[in-house]
């Protein structure tokens, strides 16, 4: 998992509350076996109508908006189903900092366990970030975990709480497999103790 300490990007406006994961990202695509090439289908069904042209309406699809890094959204956002898709969809699409004022529980163990900050702010905030970025143009925020601080373009700036354990685990970079291997030397020995092969036991008569 790729380590996550500051990040600035381009922030982008979803307007949308109880945003599901069959919106982030429609059934039909998780028969796909890997994690990458997502991106794509994010928001399959609002960025693109039925004839597979783009929803020029759909903020994503904006120019102003392109290669946004940041996502600004509502309340509940990825609600629904427990797909894990979700979350490498907004990543592989270039999502690293997601900003609302609620997540589902589900979907933001997902998006920690792949690198995503999910930051949970007051909707009031959230609704000044929404204000400034759809007044200004190119409006960008600066993530800076450490000190736990959203910084906008123009200054506007708001402190945010976060599980001393995820937040270890994004700057280190540490995905589920990469704290199992913390314990590498005690795995090996346990290995070298148990080197025989397993068998049952034989009861004699």
């Amino acid at each position: 998992m790729e380590r996550l300490v500051r990040h600035d990007g381009l922030a982008v406006p979803l307007d949308m509350a109880n945003v599901d994961t069959d919106q982030l990202i429609p059934k039909q695509f998780l028969k796909r076996v890997q994690r990458r090439g997502y991106g794509k289908f994010l928001f399959y069904n609002l960025r693109y109508r039925p004839d597979g042209s783009p929803e020029p309406g759909f903020v994503l699809n904006q120019p102003r908006y392109q290669g946004a890094s940041v996502l600004l959204a509502r309340e509940n956002f990825g609600s629904g189903s427990s797909r894990e898709h979700a979350a490498w969809a907004l990543l592989d699409y270039g999502f690293r900092v997601l900003i609302a004022p609620s997540f589902a529980d589900i979907f933001k163990n997902n998006a920690f366990n792949n690198g995503l900050l999910p930051v949970e702010l007051d909707a009031r905030l959230v609704g000044e970030w929404f204000r400034r970025v759809e007044d200004q143009e190119g409006y960008r925020i600066s993530l800076d975990l450490p000190a736990q601080t959203l910084t906008g373009s123009d200054g506007f700036a708001a402190s945010f709480s976060i599980d001393p354990f995820r937040k270890r685990c994004l700057l280190e970079g540490l995905d589920e497999i990469g704290l199992t291997l913390e314990h590498q030397e005690a795995i090996n020995a346990y290995e070298a103790a148990h080197a025989a092969p397993w068998q049952a036991a034989v009861v004699e008569g």
